[in-house]
């Protein structure tokens, strides 16, 4: 059953999602949120999704390996926290969860009823519109808790600040 979303009511604030990966126009989506929030109010959330290794053979090798995939989340969400702070006086959440991509940010939105919106931002290379638009945007996009924003990839920091 879908949570009623309550970023409206007292004591809430609508959050904008942007989930943090290693593509180019990660940034864009990041920027784009931190002003809507900064512009609305609201919030930003960043979700780092650590996928599944499928390593098992060796305990100590995946626990190297989930402590290395740890540190790199740290230190992307703290790179793309400082972006955020650049561009809005947002201090975004951070959120570090393990398991598929789509998963986690579906388990977050459900568990988080100020979430409001999820932003995507959209590949800017001949083979689509990336990853993450991909498949939330166009798999589960029909039953998603909340709206999806797409924000174009090639969009500058300029144009971000006009539109956002």
């Amino acid at each position: 059953m879908l949570m009623k979303r309550k970023s409206t009511e007292t004591g809430h604030r609508r959050k904008f999602l942007a989930v943090i990966d290693d593509t180019p126009e990660c940034s864009r989506a990041v920027i784009y949120g931190a002003r809507r929030a900064d512009r609305t109010s609201g919030g930003l959330v960043l979700l780092y999704v650590i996928e599944p290794t499928g390593f098992q053979h060796w305990i100590g090798v995946e626990n190297i390996m989930r402590a290395e995939a740890m540190d790199e989340a740290e230190a992307a969400l703290g790179r793309f926290a400082d972006l955020a702070r650049r561009h809005s006086s947002i201090e975004p959440e951070l959120v570090i969860r393990e398991g598929t991509r789509a998963e986690q940010i579906t388990a977050l939105i459900e568990g988080d009823e100020d979430i409001a919106i999820l932003v995507l931002a959209a590949g800017t290379d001949k083979e689509g519109p990336g990853p993450l638009v991909s498949s939330i945007a166009g798999k589960l996009a029909a039953t998603f808790p909340v709206p999806i924003t797409i924000v174009p990839g090639t969009l500058s920091d300029d144009d971000i600040a006009a539109i956002a």
